[in-house]
């Protein structure tokens, strides 16, 4: 009886020895990571970092210039808006590529400015030409220099304004009907530039030949 006795004394400071003592927490393996920058093949990280300063330096000057003037070749443009209406006053017509205009130049055969400005990288007016002749410029021209050209750099898909409501917060603004579409005469013209703004149009200049 005392042997039972004993047992269970045993038995029970065992169980309650076991239930005091904290749960161990279950072992969880870590990984180091780190996390290293990219550089291209035929890099090294210094040579990576200053081809990037450098890029990086290219923006930030281009950014400073008038980008709304400034073609993918570094030449300058006047708005489309002058252009028409050059062309509808005949000071003003398109330019095509001149083929072989290298050697035609080195030839004699063609003087700079006969290459349009868009091919040589240079100005609309011929003002990167010494002693070439320069082009009138328009109203519209000087508006355009003074700060017109940021409307053409708008984000708006649509021309000038603002950009597309992607986040619809925006107040809506518009009919809230489609209009339905007007009928044009038989012997419709679009109207021009001068009409438009309200001005005297003036008639194209008279040529000789159609050549002078």
């Amino acid at each position: 009886m005392r042997t039972v006795a004993v047992t269970i004394a045993v038995t029970t400071l065992a169980a309650a020895t076991a239930f005091q003592q904290p749960v161990s927490a279950p072992l969880t393996a870590r990984v180091n990571t780190s996390l290293n920058a990219y550089i291209p093949s035929g890099f090294t990280k210094e040579s990576w970092a200053k081809f990037q300063a450098k890029e990086q330096k290219k923006k930030d000057d281009q950014m400073k210039k008038n980008l709304g003037g400034m073609g993918p070749r570094g030449y300058k443009s006047r708005s489309f808006q002058s252009f028409q209406e050059a062309l509808e006053r005949g000071e003003a017509t398109h330019l095509l590529p001149v083929e072989n205009a290298e050697a035609r130049l080195k030839s004699g055969e063609l003087k700079p400015e006969d290459i349009p400005y868009m091919q040589r990288g240079g100005s609309w007016d011929n003002s990167d030409l010494k002693g070439a002749k320069k082009v009138q410029w328009l109203n519209s021209d000087k508006e355009y220099d003074n700060g017109g050209f940021k409307k053409e750099q708008s984000v708006s898909i649509f021309g000038y304004g603002k950009g597309l409501d992607w986040t619809g917060q925006r107040d809506k603004t518009g009919p809230m009907v489609n209009p339905k579409p007007g009928k044009f005469a038989k012997n419709y013209k679009a109207p021009t530039v001068a009409q438009i703004k309200g001005q005297v149009e003036q008639k194209p200049k008279k040529k000789m030949f159609g050549l002078f």
